[in-house]
């Protein structure tokens, strides 16, 4: 008898993961904060949100200055993650910080203040007294 092609056998079984979508991991973590930050997702129930967060404050940090110089809508939509408040992004990178364990919320602490140092270096409107002061509330 002749053998069966694997696609054959395969062919009733979905393929994993294609409808889902993925976000770079964190450049710059160690292994162990990665793996916290995905224990904290599953338990919080929002998977890949943090990689999600940092990677829309980290194109608003590196992207064009127009984001800058048009201001944002006053009142908000009330929606998690439309983009009329880039503030949202920066709240729940610093839930993650204060949710996280210390050496983990350490080493995403220090690639977070580079990105704020980047976007009020360049956005040069923006004014933050102290880098632990919530800026991103009022003034983005």
């Amino acid at each position: 008898m002749p053998r069966r092609r694997p696609s054959a056998l395969r062919g009733a079984i979905p393929a994993r993961g294609r409808n889902r979508q993925r976000y770079a991991p964190i450049d710059r973590l160690s292994a162990s904060c990665t793996a916290d930050i995905r224990r904290l997702e599953l338990v919080r129930r929002l998977p890949e949100s943090t990689a999600q967060a940092f990677a829309q404050w980290k194109v608003l940090a590196y992207g064009p200055l127009r984001r800058f110089a048009e201001p944002f809508p006053a009142d908000a939509c009330g929606i998690p993650g439309c983009g009329c408040c880039p503030g949202y992004y920066r709240d729940h990178i610093e839930t993650m910080l204060h949710a996280l364990p210390s050496k983990s919320a350490r080493e995403l602490r220090t690639l977070v203040r580079e990105l704020d140092r980047v976007i009020l270096d360049r956005a040069r409107i923006l004014k933050a007294d102290h880098p632990d002061d919530p800026w991103w509330r009022t003034q983005l």
